[in-house]
């Protein structure tokens, strides 16, 4: 007979086998969460040279004390609820076929209780945590209430149902409290945590729990497990007086385990600037400059608070300087309303005017209309008479010339020769229509005062234009774009994995060596950059320093991040602008196509962006500032600051 323990260390994937009460004698197995039980088993026959025919099974000891048989094999470590530092047990039949474990005295009181799911206690009527329970004759419980109700309901049949297996009774069955069945789920209730225990988005899981999870409140640094509050206090009472590190619940435990050999980080090299494990340190950082996270933590801890103070200033003048700009966005707001009343007031005067000056010319043109008109209207009547009155001498003169009447002739010609009274003035040279006014004047002379005041408004409007566009002026001196300046921070979800960071995060350098940062949907997966949090609010200014091969950019946010095509590359695509900086030329690149500039000795440079005024540029910081480049052009998309970090260059934010 004998009695195998093993210690299971599930989120490292290594199962600790050990002989009983032996923890120095430690043979590590590694497996899967998708591992079966029935493997475990295999390896501790093999480990423990327990042959195949003799009769052996697993037991688990759980964080209550309380031991339950492995009887299914083909379960995995993560459906059989195994978790870092629980205890297996593998064991054999005694010589009088009893198994040890369920003989031995040491284990009646802690082993005999059984771990139970809220679930089982909950009626299948409510849904709820069982209320003054019964129990029919089937078996199955409810709250007295919720069976009575459902049975009230099948009085008229008088055949009364289980709600859960339909066996039917009759008569109706009497109802008894299930004395034990209440003890058991009044102390589940006392045992339960409140609801806002329950974890919800964003809050870190209990490792252990099953079905519905608590919030974890701590995390061991050693087990590599989250717990909510009552398995926190299993775990303490389990691991009493061993060296596990509790810290506040995180979800970043992966994060904490050196991906090379399944270690808890507790190292920074110095040398890499980077977090390591012992076994990194003993061999790929050997003969590094190593120190315990501890330790760089309050090296580094010191000057914290100096950065503190730095931010704490800036953000005092910041503040005070938001506050001078809005109290002066408030005064030209106010300043151009009124501008705009004014305005608004002086033009409807003007258009009052003007309407009045049409008004008095349209009067005027009516007037002359008018009387021209009724001058020639008398005239054109008189012409009628004298016409009418020709005609009908004329006739008569034919009729005359016509008759036998010698006599007659002679009395009657002389009265019709005789010309009638002409109704003209006696002018014969007068034009019938002098007298009408020709408009051709006027209307040249409106058309001149038309383009006269249209000259004046463009003029004067044009003098307000230039008046305005001076004051939207580029900056002309280092100080005038100082007034635009922008803190830039990294944002490290972007960051390529072989970007490693310094001074504060101050620092970009790629070292060619991937770096343990996670997994993330925005981070450049195969091209060295990354992006800072900050977008381009307004008028932007910010300085970098350069050494290698780099590209300082400025893009939109939905570029490409995953992938070696063009679309994720800075510069190479439309929605990216970049001046290119190596030590033997410099070049700007825009759509992937590069214009090669002029080169410039200074490694530190300036970049300025108005996206109002579409305007990109790039200066030259030394003694003095000098153009390098400047692009115009339209951003239909907020703007974010970026780099590109060629092997062995670095960019450090000014």
């Amino acid at each position: 007979m004998f009695v195998k323990h093993c210690k299971v260390e599930v989120y490292l994937t290594e199962l600790m086998l050990c002989e009983y009460n032996n923890m120095d004698n430690i043979v590590p197995r590694r497996f899967s969460k998708a591992d079966t039980i029935a493997l475990i088993e295999r390896e501790m026959r093999k480990l423990f040279s327990v042959p195949d025919e003799k009769e052996a099974r697993l037991w688990g000891k759980y964080m209550s004390n309380s031991w339950e048989p492995l009887n299914n094999l083909n379960s995995t470590i993560q459906d059989a609820g195994l978790y870092q530092g629980q205890v297996l047990v593998i064991e054999q039949k005694n010589e009088d076929g009893m198994w040890p474990r369920e003989s031995s005295k040491t284990n009646k009181k802690t082993e005999s209780r059984i771990s139970v799911d809220r679930n089982e206690f909950v009626c299948a009527v409510c849904l709820d945590l069982l209320k003054d329970p019964v129990t029919i004759l089937c078996g199955h419980s409810y709250c007295k209430s919720c069976i009575t109700g459902h049975w009230d309901h099948e009085d008229q049949q008088r055949v009364y149902s289980c709600p859960q297996c339909r066996q039917t009774f009759s008569p109706r069955p009497a109802l008894a409290r299930n004395t034990m069945l209440a003890e058991v789920v009044e102390k589940l209730k006392k045992t339960e945590l409140p609801a806002d225990c329950y974890a919800g988005a964003g809050d870190v899981e209990c490792d252990v729990c099953t079905g519905r999870k608590y919030k974890a409140v701590k995390s061991c640094l050693l087990c590599l497990n989250s717990y909510c509050q009552n398995h926190l206090e299993q775990h303490e009472g389990f691991f009493k007086g061993k060296k596990h590190t509790l810290t506040e619940a995180t979800g970043r435990l992966q994060e904490m385990i050196c991906s090379e050999h399944e270690k808890h980080l507790e190292m920074y090299c110095i040398t890499d600037q980077h977090c390591i494990c012992v076994l990194c340190m003993k061999y790929e950082h050997k003969n590094h400059h190593t120190v315990s996270a501890a330790a760089q933590r309050t090296e580094i801890q010191k000057h914290v608070k100096e950065t503190q103070k730095m931010f704490q200033q800036r953000i005092q003048q910041r503040e005070k300087d938001l506050q001078q700009l809005r109290e002066t966005v408030e005064s030209h707001k106010r300043s151009a309303q009124t501008a705009v009343k004014d305005s608004e007031k002086i033009f409807t005067e003007l258009i009052r005017s003007i309407e009045r000056s049409r008004s008095e010319l349209i009067r005027l043109i009516r007037d002359q209309e008018k009387t021209a008109v009724s001058r020639a209207e008398g005239r054109l009547e008189r012409l009628e008479q004298e016409i009418n009155d020709l005609r009908r001498r004329d006739a008569e003169l034919e009729q005359l010339s016509h008759t036998q009447d010698h006599i007659q002739f002679l009395q009657s010609f002389q009265s019709l020769t005789a010309p009638p009274e002409s109704t003209d003035s006696g002018n014969g040279n007068d034009n019938p229509s002098s007298s009408l006014f020709s408009f051709d004047g006027l209307r040249e002379s409106v058309r001149q005062l038309r383009d006269k005041l249209q000259d004046f408004c463009k003029e004067e409007i044009k003098k307000i234009s230039d008046r305005v566009t001076f004051t939207n002026t580029v900056p002309k001196t280092r100080n005038d774009f100082l007034q635009y300046s922008h803190l830039l921070t990294l944002d490290l979800n972007t960051m390529n994995k072989h970007l490693c960071l310094s001074e504060s995060n101050r620092v970009i350098a790629n070292t060619d060596k991937a770096q343990l940062y996670p997994d993330h949907p925005d981070r450049f997966d195969q091209w060295f950059q990354v992006f800072c949090r900050e977008r381009v609010c307004g008028r932007c200014y910010w300085e970098i320093e350069w050494s290698g091969d780099v590209f300082i950019s400025v893009s939109y946010k939905s570029i490409i991040r995953k992938g070696l095509g063009k679309e994720c590359v800075f510069g190479r695509n439309a929605k990216s602008w970049s001046l290119i900086c190596t030590p033997s030329r410099y070049s700007f690149i825009h759509n992937n196509i590069e214009t090669e500039l002029p080169e410039v000795s200074s490694h530190r440079i300036g970049v300025f962006v108005d996206p109002s005024a579409g305007t990109l540029s790039f200066y030259s910081i030394s003694d003095t500032m000098s153009l390098i480049h400047t692009v115009q052009t339209t951003f239909t998309q907020p703007l974010y600051p970026g780099f590109r970090v060629g092997s062995g260059s670095s960019v450090k934010l000014c």
